[in-house]
C-alpha cells in the first residue's frame, strides 16, 4: 500500500489521534504498525447513463481498516468531497468504536464522489447498482456489511440488498444495515444515532449536576443525526435555542419548537425561512452560551480560531471528527467542558446496526422499544467505562475512548499474530 494515498487532512487528524492514544498505551512498533493502517483500500470507477442519454464516470472508494475481530461495518456516502484519504480516516475511526462498544466488528467506511443534490432518483439507483456490483468480491455478512451515510439512505441499501441477493440466487439481508423493515432492516435504527447523542447528553447532565428541564442546546447540522438529537433533547426538556443547516442558522432564546421546524425543512428543504426563530451567522451560533453544543455536520468545525471561543459546558461530538487536533488541545486546557468524544457520541447508529445484523442472522425481528433500550444500556456501559478510566489515568476523555478501543484491537492483534 502506497500511503501517499493516505495524504489526506482528514486522514492525518486520525492518525495523529492515533499516534496520541498508541503512545499513552505504549503499544509495541509491531502491534502498532498493524493497527493504524488499513487492511484494504479499494477504488473504482462507476460508469452510469445519465436520464440525458450521455454517460459519465464517478469514482467510489471503500476502506476496510481491520477484520481481526470480525467483518467490516460502516457507511455509505455520497459527496462530492469523497477521496480516498477521507474514508480511510472514516473507517479508521470506526474501528475504534466498534471495539469500544464491544461490537465484533472492525471499521469499514465507503463512498462515491457525486452530489446526489443533482441527481435523479433513477441515476442514484445506477450508481448504487453499479458501485456494489463493482464491490462483489470484497463484501458480504460475514466481510464487509455497509448502512447508510451522508447523502445515502434506507432506500440505497435496498438497492445494494437486491443487486447481492440476485447475484446469490436468494435473500441475503445481512448484507447491509440500514434498509427499510420491510426488508428486514430494524425498527429504530433511523433515530439511533441522534437518540444515542441526545442520551449521552443527559448523562453528561447528571454528571455535572444539570437539570435537563432547565437546559439548553445549540444543533450544527440539521440532518438525520442532528434532527433526531433535537428531537430527542426536547422531549427530554431540553431548549434548542440554536438550529443550523447548510442553508443557514436559526435562534430563539425562547426555544425552537423543533416539530414545527421538522415539518418546514421537509416542504422547503432547509432550516432558512423559519418564521419561529431570528437568522443567525452559522459561526457566530457556535459560540453562543449553552448547556450542549452538538457538532453534528462535517469535520473540524470546531478549530483553533473558535475553540477558546465556544461557551457550552458539554460538548457532544454527534459528526465524526468535528474538532480539530489544535482545537483539541485548547478544550483540554481550558478543562470547563465536558467532552464527549465522536467514538463514543455518535455510536447509537453503528449499534443498532449491529442489533439488525443480529435479527437478520436470527431471522427474529425486535420491538422499537427492544432496540432503543438495549442501545442504551450499551452506551451507558461505555460513558461509565470512558468516564472512569479518564479519572483513573488523569487523561482526556478522547484519549480515554480511543485508548480503550484502540486496546481491543491491539489485543485482538497480538492474540492472532503476525501471519507469514
Amino acid at each position: 500500500m502506497q500511503k501517499e494515498l493516505l495524504e489526506n487532512d482528514v486522514f492525518l487528524m486520525a492518525a495523529t489521534q492515533f499516534d496520541r492514544a498508541a503512545d499513552f498505551l505504549e503499544l509495541s512498533q509491531s502491534v502498532r504498525e498493524r493497527c493504524k493502517w488499513p487492511k484494504r483500500l479499494i477504488s473504482v470507477t462507476v460508469p452510469i447513463q445519465r436520464d440525458d442519454g450521455e454517460t459519465e464516470v464517478f469514482f467510489g472508494y471503500r476502506v476496510q481498516h481491520h477484520l481481526s475481530r470480525g467483518p467490516v461495518k460502516g457507511g455509505l456516502r455520497y459527496h462530492p468531497g469523497v477521496t480516498l484519504g477521507e474514508v480511510a480516516a472514516l473507517a479508521m475511526w470506526m474501528n475504534w468504536k466498534c471495539a469500544l462498544m464491544g461490537l465484533p466488528f472492525g471499521g469499514g467506511k465507503g463512498g462515491v464522489a457525486c452530489d446526489p443534490r443533482v441527481l435523479s432518483i433513477g441515476e442514484k439507483e445506477n450508481i448504487t447498482r453499479r458501485y456494489t456490483s463493482e464491490m462483489m468480491p470484497f463484501i458480504g455478512p460475514e466481510v464487509d456489511v455497509m448502512a447508510p451515510d451522508m447523502g445515502t439512505d434506507a432506500q440505497t441499501m435496498a438497492w445494494m440488498l437486491d443487486v447481492y441477493s440476485t447475484n446469490a440466487g436468494h435473500l441475503v439481508p445481512g448484507i447491509v444495515t440500514g434498509k427499510p423493515v420491510a426488508l428486514q432492516g430494524s425498527e429504530g435504527r433511523t433515530q439511533a444515532t441522534g437518540h444515542g447523542v441526545a442520551f449521552l447528553i443527559t448523562r453528561a447532565f447528571d454528571k455535572l449536576g444539570i437539570n435537563e428541564c432547565e437546559a439548553t442546546a445549540i444543533i450544527q447540522g440539521f440532518g438525520n443525526v442532528g434532527s433526531y438529537a433535537a428531537r430527542t433533547l426536547s422531549r427530554y426538556g431540553v431548549k434548542v435555542t440554536g438550529i443550523s443547516d447548510v442553508t443557514g442558522a436559526l435562534w430563539n432564546d425562547r426555544g425552537i419548537d423543533v416539530e414545527k421546524l421538522l415539518t418546514h425543512v421537509e416542504r422547503v428543504g432547509g432550516v432558512v425561512g423559519f418564521d419561529g426563530a431570528e437568522s443567525i451567522d452559522p459561526d457566530e451560533m457556535l459560540i453562543q452560551p449553552c448547556d450542549a453544543l452538538v457538532p453534528a455536520a462535517l469535520e473540524r468545525v470546531i478549530t483553533q480560531t473558535n475553540a477558546g471561543k465556544i461557551q457550552c459546558k458539554v460538548l457532544a461530538e454527534a459528526a465524526n471528527g468535528p474538532t480539530s487536533p489544535q482545537a483539541d488541545t485548547i478544550i483540554e486546557e481550558r478543562s470547563d467542558i465536558f467532552l464527549i468524544p465522536d467514538i463514543l457520541c455518535n455510536a447509537g447508529g453503528v449499534t443498532v446496526s449491529y442489533f439488525e445484523w443480529v435479527q437478520n442472522l436470527q431471522r427474529y425481528q425486535w420491538t422499537e422499544q427492544e432496540v432503543l433500550t438495549k442501545l442504551e444500556t450499551k452506551l451507558e456501559t461505555a460513558f461509565e467505562k470512558v468516564t472512569h478510566f479518564a479519572k483513573r489515568e488523569k487523561s482526556s476523555h478522547r484519549v480515554a475512548a480511543l485508548a480503550l478501543g484502540i486496546k481491543e484491537v491491539a489485543i485482538a492483534k497480538t492474540a492472532r499474530g503476525l501471519y507469514p
